[in-house]
């Protein structure tokens, strides 16, 4: 049980990279210091929104609208705070005190 919260663990920070290099890359993208006409910038943006995606969809149906700028990212890495860093602790705390049966 523990090497599956260390899994789980080793998950929510390759997905924490993730959007964090997908928040850099649109401000490179932003700011034209990289444009999406070169292929490998491209396919590298469009593969971290497709992987993004699914995750910002259910928070931007719920946060309102801010025109241009776009929280829903800062909303799932405040999430993926909270699991890494509180619930999977505490669950790993209650498997661990647990007395052997």
């Amino acid at each position: 049980m523990l090497v599956l919260l260390q899994i789980v663990q080793v998950l929510l920070n390759v997905v924490w990279w993730i959007i964090v290099i997908q928040a850099i890359l649109s401000w490179l993208i932003a700011f034209n210091v990289i444009n999406t006409y070169n292929d490998t910038v491209r396919l590298i943006w469009e593969a971290l929104k497709k992987m993004t995606e699914p995750l910002y969809r259910p928070i931007r149906r719920v946060m309102p609208d801010f025109g241009a700028l776009d929280l829903s990212p800062l909303v799932v890495l405040l999430i993926l705070f909270i699991l890494s860093n509180i619930i999977l602790p505490a669950i790993y705390n209650q498997i661990v005190a647990a007395p052997v049966v």
